[in-house]
């Protein structure tokens, strides 16, 4: 059997390209060194030989039937006809390698790109037809499909899967299962004449990507040897799925398909379907090791302008604050205070356009008058006078069901089933494959920052679509996955016409946390959870889903807080993006003095972020641990994702959120052998707590005399060596 490698200095892929069968990729390994099967000869496993590509269609369904999207007969009868790899002048690697089915006629690509210093690649499918062939109806298409994290002898009881659960205010609650306990049950398949059918699936349903479930997750080595990761970046419905074959397992990336999410397509010859994509990044270790690899292929694969460097601190009047109800006279001394405390940017959220009852009527986009006697304009003023930059709350892809432009809008503009239009807690939602729709939504941003000068957009979307719109006579996922692309494409082109402008990423806090949208906006809003306790584990989270440097995480102090709580509730934002809210207006200057040095301490933690590398000292934060932790740390072998040694900086957020137990063990094993100064970086009076490092173990340990909820956060400077004073104490 012939196989082909492919890679880069970071990443070797290896593909067995059977005579016989279709092309499949058995071997995901970091680094340059080929997978040497036995004596290199082409001496395949069965078990690693899953078709890299599933399709079904209409009348070509699976063999044998499942709920599963494998064991495809037109997967099953594609052929290997070329492979062509090249590099593009900004040094991205790509290949191509297309398979035929010559009996329908059905031509797919798969497409791999990968960076050269970073173990992840990127990958989708086009799916065409032959001249001549007749219309297939598509059902399903795979991003990728491959069972290569076998390894060598490895079945499923050798892994552990990690997901995140979303959901509103629960944000990213991380877990870590074997296999057999998360749902693929042990059947022997020696005895049996066909393969397992059962399978593990998660994924999300309509426009909210991470509305149920988080797009990212990992497979995990038990034995901590290796690991793969993966993102599928859609802003709609997706899915992963694993299973075992007759003699191994799989795993399959996907977008919408027929029987989750009421996809199909009618492809033509001379049309090509192009598949959500994916990234998978690989790893010789744990959690850790592969999430610091999936951080490097998001900094590679992100559209980052000159503007998204500029990190700035943002101030919001919503969270514990104002609540939707903006007027001029409680925005004027909120301005001044967080100018006074060191915000960059002030933003005035939901209700700034609001006259009584609003919710279903919103759409128009214009300042009320009643809340703004002297215009919209004076507030908007107050703020560029204090040195800070404007912005406002935005939920442009809907409009309120009893809103003028629901009737002036014609029905083209809005998603529609069965020619009615879809209406979801009280508003309609916008098609943007309409260029009605997109000419609305353009006035209304360029009337705004063009007219009133606003450089930043908390951009929400608080209505799901369910399954789409069969507007055009397409199915309705199809509908909902044209409308997801022209969404990113009219980001895209606002971001064009106004450089300078910055946007939040909100739906309903983070229910549309995807790398669609992610690679392409600015910060991304992880929580609307009011409490900031029950915030700590999404904020320890956030980074394994998105980049450090785009965790907009809210720091909502108030003047009635008790001394810890309010230290507590500004640790949640040090590590991240700052969303900063609170009365500060009603606050002594003691209280100001502790929101100016978090904001001090966050500074200085944003000048080494966008290069700084997640991880968890106490694991993947679970939603009701007692302790949780979150490390960021940069330096010589940090910004390779391969620990901290050579010297290095490690910011780490330690939260004490309930229980008795006032001692936890850290371990930071890119930090072992190494002298590390720990000291206290927010607050700097350590005020209770003490810590202890230990070198050979690569453990901190942590006592903590004061009554909780409690947090800090910590720096550890590593010179890369131990010299023998590796304890270091408050």
């Amino acid at each position: 059997m012939r196989l082909l490698h492919w890679g880069t200095g970071a990443l070797h892929l290896t593909f067995a390209l059977p005579d016989d069968g279709p092309v499949a990729l058995i071997a995901i390994e970091p680094g340059v060194a080929p997978a040497l099967w036995p004596g290199d000869d082409g001496d395949v496993p069965d078990r690693l030989l899953q078709a890299l590509v599933e399709v079904s269609a209409f009348g070509h369904g699976r063999f044998p039937g499942s709920f599963r999207h494998v064991d495809t007969v037109l997967g099953a009868a594609l052929r290997h006809v070329s492979h062509e790899a090249d590099v593009d002048d900004d040094g991205t690697a790509r290949l191509r390698i297309e398979q035929r089915d010559d009996a329908s006629g059905l031509v797919v690509t798969s497409v791999l790109e990968a960076q050269e210093a970073v173990p992840a690649f990127r990958t989708h499918t086009e799916v065409g037809l032959a001249p001549g062939a007749a219309p297939l109806t598509l059902d399903a298409v795979s991003t990728i499909a491959t069972g290569a994290f076998l390894g060598r002898d490895d079945d499923v009881d050798a892994f552990a899967l990690a997901t995140a659960a979303n959901d509103w205010v629960a944000e990213s609650r991380w877990s870590t299962t074997p296999l057999r306990d998360a749902g693929l049950a042990r059947i022997d398949r020696d005895v049996q004449h066909q393969p397992p059918r059962t399978r593990l699936v998660v994924g999300d349903r309509g426009s909210w990507s991470s509305g149920e479930a988080v797009p990212t997750a990992a497979l995990l080595a038990r034995d901590g040897s290796a690991a793969l990761a993966w993102q599928v970046e859609h802003a709609g419905p997706w899915l992963f799925e694993l299973g075992e074959t007759r003699h191994g397992a799989y795993l399959l990336l996907s977008g919408p398909t027929d029987p989750e999410n009421h996809w199909s397509l009618v492809l033509r010859p001379g049309e090509v379907f192009t598949s959500a994509p994916a990234s998978v990044a690989v790893a010789a270790g744990g959690v850790d090791e592969v999430l610091a690899a999936m951080t490097a292929q998001r900094r590679a694969t992100r559209l980052v302008r000159e503007v998204d460097h500029d990190l700035p601190v943002v101030f919001n009047d919503y969270m514990n604050t104002l609540m939707g109800d903006p007027t001029t006279e409680k925005l004027l001394p909120l301005i001044d205070a967080a100018s006074e405390v060191g915000a960059d940017y002030f933003c005035i959220d939901a209700g700034w356009y609001a006259e009584g009852h609003w919710w279903d009527t919103v759409g128009e986009w214009q300042p009320a008058a009643s809340r703004f006697p002297g215009g919209i304009d004076e507030v908007l003023d107050r703020i560029r006078d204090r040195g800070m930059v404007p912005g406002l709350w935005l939920e442009p892809e809907v409009i309120g069901v009893r809103s003028p432009l629901a009737a002036s809008l014609p029905d083209e503009a809005f998603f529609t089933r069965g020619g009615v239009r879809v209406a979801d807690h009280g508003r309609h939602l916008l098609d943007l494959r309409s260029p009605a729709a997109r000419a609305h939504l353009d006035g209304v941003v360029d009337r705004l920052v063009g007219d009133h000068g606003v450089g930043f957009f908390k951009m929400d979307y608080n209505t799901m679509t369910g399954p789409g719109t069969d507007a055009g006579g397409l199915a309705p996922g199809a509908g909902l996955l044209e409308h997801s692309r022209a969404l990113l494409a009219w980001l895209d082109d606002v971001q064009e016409r106004h450089p300078r402008l910055l946007i939040e990423n909100c739906a309903s806090g983070a229910m549309r946390m995807d790398w669609a949208m992610m690679s392409r906006l600015h910060v991304q809003s992880t929580s609307d959870q009011q409490d900031p306790v029950m915030y700590a584990t999404i904020a320890a989270a956030a980074p394994a889903a998105l980049l450090p440097e785009q965790a907009g995480h809210w720091a909502y102090p108030h003047a009635g807080m008790e001394p810890e709580l309010f230290t507590f509730s500004l640790v949640n934002a040090v590590l991240g993006r700052m969303y900063l809210s609170g009365h500060l207006n009603r606050m002594d200057a003691a209280q100001r003095d502790v929101v100016r040095a978090a904001v001090s301490a966050h500074r200085e933690v944003l000048g080494s972020i966008e290069r700084a590398v997640p991880s968890w000292p106490l694991g993947l934060p679970a939603w009701e641990d007692a302790w949780t932790a979150l490390a960021l740390t940069a330096g010589a072998g940090a910004d390779a994702g391969v620990g901290a040694g050579g010297g290095s900086v490690t910011h780490l957020s330690v939260w004490r959120c309930q229980g008795d137990d006032d001692r936890v063990v850290l371990s930071l094993p890119g930090l072992r052998g190494q002298e590390v100064r720990v000291r206290p970086f927010f607050p700097t009076d350590p005020a209770g707590w003490s810590w202890s490092w230990d070198p050979q173990e690569a453990e901190l340990t942590v006592v903590v005399e004061v009554a909780g909820p409690t947090a800090r956060v910590l720096e550890l400077l590593s010179t890369g060596h131990d010299d023998g004073e590796g304890e270091a104490a408050a």
